[in-house]
């Protein structure tokens, strides 16, 4: 008689189709059915019913039973999802002549509020205290570089949430801290920060609860000439329908 217990199975991990569907789950979904909608392959009311049940589905994979019958679904993605952004911007992307310099030299100085950031923009803080505050800067580019260096001072670097923040750089006898932050829009703007803290501190970090409004702007023009086009299909579907 074999007396050895049988080894204990552990738990599989939940599937895919088990995980919780989030906003971004639901509008890819709704997506899609607006798009079967203006290909003529689902009617108004079958959109409506389907469009319902996205809204109170709560699993991916009750989601992915409204589309089962549709093209998209059985889709492969073309590339990968995201694609990581280096830690330094490529070579002669940016300039090396910075558009403003903030400094403070036994002293203070701060940048903060609704103000143009530029692509480059140099802080020094000897003995001093520096706070750039781009919660609230309009990003007229979409790489901007901070390079900090701080002696014996200290230097703060705030940036929105839906930004992407990199750094590169290091202390000498100091510290120098940037929070790698990656925003879920793909097109948002790159905040690279460059320097040294030499018994120092330079810190960089998103500020929660700030977010860039021009990318939302950008977003929102996007999927309201998405829907334009929709729109535009469904329109001539029934022209087309009723012979006019």
């Amino acid at each position: 008689m074999d007396l050895q217990k049988p080894a204990r199975t552990q738990d599989a991990a939940p599937g895919v189709t088990e995980l919780r569907a989030s906003d971004a789950d639901r509008d890819r979904i709704a997506d899609i059915l607006r798009e079967a909608l203006a290909e003529g392959r689902l009617t108004a009311d079958e959109h409506a019913e389907r469009v319902e049940g996205v809204l109170h589905a709560k699993t991916v994979g009750e989601l992915d039973v409204f589309i089962r019958d549709l093209p998209a679904a059985h889709q492969r993605p073309t590339g990968p999802a995201y694609t990581a952004v280096p830690p330094r911007p490529a070579p002669g992307a940016i300039p090396h002549e910075a558009a403003a310099n903030v400094v403070a030299v036994f002293s203070s100085a701060v940048r903060r509020g609704r103000w143009r950031a530029g692509r480059r923009l140099h802080a020094y803080s000897v003995f001093g205290s520096v706070e750039i505050d781009l919660s609230e800067a309009i990003f007229e580019y979409q790489q901007v570089v901070i390079k900090a260096v701080s002696v014996f001072g200290d230097i703060q670097i705030h940036v929105p949430e839906n930004v992407t923040l990199r750094g590169t750089g290091g202390g000498v006898l100091g510290n120098f801290e940037v929070d790698t932050l990656d925003p879920v829009e793909p097109d948002a703007p790159v905040v690279y920060v460059d320097g040294w803290a030499v018994l120092g501190n330079v810190e960089a970090r998103p500020r929660r609860g700030k977010r860039v409004a021009d990318i939302l702007d950008r977003v929102q023009s996007k999927v309201d000439r998405k829907l334009e086009r929709v729109q535009d299909k469904v329109d001539r579907k029934l022209r087309k329908h009723l012979g006019r």
